[in-house]
């Protein structure tokens, strides 16, 4: 099921000046909770800080309800990024899944349900972001932990495609193991493959399970790893940024 919605607002309505290049990071938070087992969001707020992106993609955020914090709320605090979140667990008690940090106007969202049988729900943040003039669509996403579930994940987000011209970037976990696997081989058929270094866990980097796509691929200006001592405990995973360039 897909649901869109379009965000207007003065802010978002107001020219923005050219940007000529753009950083994006993917970050997998892990629910705020750091390898030390301690739950501080604010170490996670110290991290996006560091990194001082235009866009974060981030995946395990606890997106609030009666019996848990909203950890967004309180990134967005402390970044002041415009915030939009894509939950995919959503009951009353707990919410949690994507969200997207951004410092530009957000011109419209979908978000995309994933979920595979009766595996964890999983699901895809489709926003429209204004970088300066030039409209961006990112798609933030978590895949499933089997290979079967992250094919049927991936085919039904290349299926969503319908936006030709504009530059499209997918970034999240995609939980994929294998260097040659066939998630991977599948989204080359859409996507320029960005290099991949390892980002998980942070203790001794083993796996590159964090990943960026782009189209088109001449964008690509370089990808780095944010290795900190702050990145290193906060989460499992270290966040991977990749700087584009922009021509508007």
């Amino acid at each position: 099921m897909t649901f869109m919605r379009d965000i207007e607002s003065n802010a978002a309505l107001e020219s923005q000046p050219p940007v000529r290049e753009l950083k994006i990071a993917t970050y997998n938070v892990h629910g705020a909770v750091g390898i030390d087992g301690k739950f501080a969001p604010e170490r996670i707020g110290g991290v996006l800080a560091e990194i001082d992106a235009d866009i974060f993609a981030l995946q395990e955020v606890p997106l609030g309800g009666s019996s848990a914090p909203n950890v967004l709320d309180i990134l967005q605090r402390m970044t002041s990024l415009n915030a939009v979140e894509g939950p995919t667990l959503d009951t009353p008690a707990r919410r949690y899944g994507n969200a997207v940090l951004t410092r530009f106007p957000v011109r419209g969202v979908r978000t995309l349900d994933l979920s595979f049988r009766s595996r964890e729900p999983r699901g895809a943040l489709d926003a429209d972001i204004d970088c300066g003039g030039e409209v961006w669509r990112v798609v933030a996403t978590h895949l499933g932990l089997a290979s079967s579930e992250r094919r049927a994940q991936v085919d039904q987000v290349l299926r969503s495609f319908d936006t030709p011209g504009m530059p499209v970037i997918l970034l999240g976990d995609l939980n994929e193991w294998f260097v040659h696997g066939r998630t991977l081989r599948r989204l080359v058929t859409h996507f320029y493959r960005v290099p991949a270094p390892r980002t998980f866990p942070t203790r001794y980097p083993l796996f590159a399970l964090d990943r960026i796509w782009v189209h088109p691929g001449e964008r690509l200006m370089r990808v780095e790893v944010h290795r900190t001592p702050l990145s290193r405990i906060a989460s499992d995973h270290y966040p991977l940024i990749a700087h584009f360039t922009s021509t508007a």
